[in-house]
């Protein structure tokens, strides 16, 4: 049974910064792709990373490359997203998402509907 929980989530005032968990169970972290997306009130789901799988790769999207950094803590099957130089924009529900099917390459990993499993998300609030 695989679980996705994330943490980490709040208030953050404009330019600061926050890390969101992605504690994995019974998926590993590592060997399969974990996704980062985002979701705000009134707009679509948003891709923002994604890491693991073969090759190890790690992507992130355009509106976020320089500003977010995912990192793993294999011993903790754990999946981070260091948040920084915040924005109000950014306020939104943010998830993760994994799937062994694809790797954090081509095409798929931006695709929200090619995930098979999520998180129940955590709020992050960008607000002075």
């Amino acid at each position: 049974q695989v679980q996705l929980v994330e943490s980490g989530g709040g208030l953050v005032q404009p330019g600061g910064s926050l890390t969101v968990s992605c504690v994995a169970s019974g998926f590993n972290v590592s060997r399969n792709a974990i996704g980062w997306f985002r979701q705000a009130p009134g707009k679509e789901r948003e891709v923002l990373a994604c890491s693991g799988g073969t090759a190890a790769t790690t992507n992130y999207a355009e509106s976020v490359k320089g500003r977010f950094t995912v990192s793993v803590d294999r011993a903790k099957n754990t999946v981070y997203l260091q948040l920084n130089s915040l924005k109000p924009e950014d306020t939104a529900v943010y998830y993760c998402a994994g799937d062994p099917r694809f790797a954090c390459w081509g095409s798929q990993w931006v695709r929200p509907r090619e995930y098979d499993y999520w998180g129940q998300g955590t709020q992050v609030t960008v607000s002075s």
